[in-house]
């Protein structure tokens, strides 16, 4: 993959989260493919619970004013930038008072936030939008997490016709699930105002983590395991349409792995 460019849209990474199977393959598999010559970036949530003044995050402010509309109502975007430590890797971080300020990461004791489907929502439109301000075009889109699992329906659907997006590959790595219950039942709605909402309306309607990866996975051109056991209904779900699979793999076999894999499962998969 050296030359290649790919960005890396994570809900969760090390050191900005404790360690789990998605917050540490978001630090580690960036790095490996980054030492094997291969243009990286990655994108993750400001949340509140990051401490801004401890990892040394700043603004950047020629990316930072715009506008994203989300249910019909404008949210300023903000984009704040970190280096990890000892690494030669920056994050950029999507920001927004609205979404992004409380402590909390996903919900409170009470339950799931009510506007997480939006936060999902402004992140998608975020990341997209910020790359193409930064005049960095992809060739592989790898997500991980559900907050980032719109970011393939925007990629394909949103940007369709716009050619900095044609040639981009989408990954999206599984993870067990993230979160019980329901987001709001009129996340369809809301993406029906960016008319993006068709093709995964079934998903969407009563919008579950299943339905939310199987979002994401309709749109995917190749799927990772992030972990050795996945849900037996999204590995069913893979199998029905027909998506090349990567097996899990440790650290210490991802270099070889995950070249190969890009290399000619990703880039050629039509």
């Amino acid at each position: 993959m050296e030359g290649k460019r790919i960005l890396y849209v994570t809900t969760e990474m090390v050191p900005y989260f404790p360690e789990n199977p998605m917050s540490s393959q978001a630090l580690d598999l960036p790095k490996i493919m980054q030492s094997s010559g291969a243009d990286v970036r990655i994108f993750m949530p400001r949340f509140g619970a990051i401490n801004e003044r401890r990892h040394q995050l700043h603004e950047v402010i020629r990316l930072s004013g715009m506008n994203m509309i989300i249910n019909d109502l404008d949210q300023p975007l903000i984009i704040k930038v970190a280096s990890v430590p000892g690494e030669r890797l920056q994050v950029y971080f999507i920001d927004n008072e609205e979404y992004f300020k409380r402590k909390e990461i996903y919900g409170e004791d009470n339950g799931l936030f009510s506007d997480n489907d939006e936060r999902s929502i402004f992140f998608a439109k975020g990341v997209l939008e910020t790359v193409k301000k930064l005049n960095w075009k992809p060739d592989v889109v790898h997500v991980m997490g559900w907050m980032s699992s719109l970011v393939p329906l925007y990629l394909k659907k949103y940007y369709s016709d716009d050619p900095f997006f044609q040639d981009a590959k989408v990954v999206v790595s599984l993870f067990d699930n993230e979160f019980e219950g329901e987001l709001d039942n009129e996340l369809v709605k809301k993406l029906a105002f960016d008319n993006v909402e068709a093709d995964v309306k079934q998903y969407l309607e009563k919008p579950t983590h299943l339905g939310m990866i199987q979002a994401s996975l309709y749109y995917a051109d190749a799927v990772a395991k992030g972990e050795e056991i996945i849900p037996e209904n999204v590995r069913n779900y893979i199998n029905q349409q027909n998506i090349p699979l990567l097996d899990y793999c440790s650290k210490e076999q991802a270099k070889e792995v995950y070249n190969n894999f890009y290399s000619e499962e990703v880039m050629n998969s039509n």
